[in-house]
């Protein structure tokens, strides 16, 4: 929805060229298109409407009813809820919501496509630099993950974070794959709509630098706000730190393999870190409905 109804149209030919010469940040578009940029911006109100914003104001939604019921801490939310008693069907629902979900950043990566260039490229979600990308993104999960287990710890002792209840894993066979599917759906999800969309739509419209990182990890942040607090703001920290990885890098796939070990890590080992300290990871014995 970012480009001109016709081809042939002046602003369109730009987009493209700067799209294809400036990799992932493209320049500004020109002040006097007015048309270009309401478009522009109407585009990047709808898919947040539809994606990351929707989640956002669910969170924060949930967070006030949160706050105003029930100390914080004696409250729960789950990862990955069941969608049916029976494990056949629930699985065949956790499948489709991930692949609808996936459709979701599969909008955003066709908007990105312009006719000069790949957009999977420009935005760095291809393999030509894998061995690195998978040494970035570890690098990330020690300097992001550890830190991020410490805030939810010191949000749960302090009474500020929710409870946050992992899906069991000795309910069927094919549990553990699907949490590795929405963990890499989780990855794929953030990561190209925070950093490969955002940021090039927001540089589009003329906002600095800071502006599109800071605005990103708020609303990344706002996201995660349904967890508690502090939760939200480890996530606001990691925005931060991804969206200038993201500007010096010029490659989402380094911050999608990190999200992803990340969310293996927490839906696959938190059910092992609760066993072993309960009174920290573990949900109230008797949680607010």
């Amino acid at each position: 929805m970012s480009r001109h109804p016709s081809a042939t149209h002046s602003g369109a030919a730009d987009l493209s060229t700067s799209a294809e010469t400036l990799g992932p940040f493209p320049s500004p578009i020109e002040r006097s298109d007015g048309y270009a940029r309401r478009r522009l911006a109407w585009e990047v109100v709808l898919v947040l409407l539809i994606s990351v914003g929707q989640s956002a104001i669910y969170s924060v939604v949930s967070f006030v009813r949160a706050a105003t019921r029930a100390p914080i801490s004696q409250q729960q939310t789950q990862l990955n809820p069941s969608r049916s008693a029976e494990p056949l069907w629930d699985a065949i629902y956790q499948f489709l919501d991930i692949f609808f979900s996936l459709a979701l950043v599969a909008v955003a990566i066709y908007l990105l496509w312009e006719p000069a260039g790949n957009a999977l490229r420009r935005i760095g979600l291809d393999f030509r630099r894998f061995g690195s990308d998978v040494l970035r993104g570890l690098a990330l999960v020690l300097l992001i993950g550890a830190p991020g287990i410490g805030v939810y710890a010191v949000g749960r002792a302090i009474g500020q974070s929710i409870a946050v209840v992992p899906a069991p894993l000795d309910s069927s066979w094919w549990v553990i794959a699907l949490l590795v599917l929405a963990a890499l759906r989780a990855g794929l999800t953030e990561e190209v709509i925070f950093l490969g969309y955002l940021f090039d739509r927001l540089r589009r419209l003329g906002w600095s630098w800071t502006g599109v990182i800071v605005s990103t990890a708020l609303l990344r942040g706002s996201y995660h706000l349904y967890q508690g607090w502090p939760s939200a703001l480890g996530n606001v920290v990691m925005g931060l730190v991804f969206g200038w990885c993201y500007k010096r890098w010029g490659r989402v796939m380094p911050l999608v393999v990190a999200h992803t070990v990340i969310d293996v890590i927490a839906f696959v080992g938190y059910p092992l870190a609760a066993a072993w300290w309960p009174g920290i990871f573990a949900p109230p014995a008797t949680p607010t409905p």
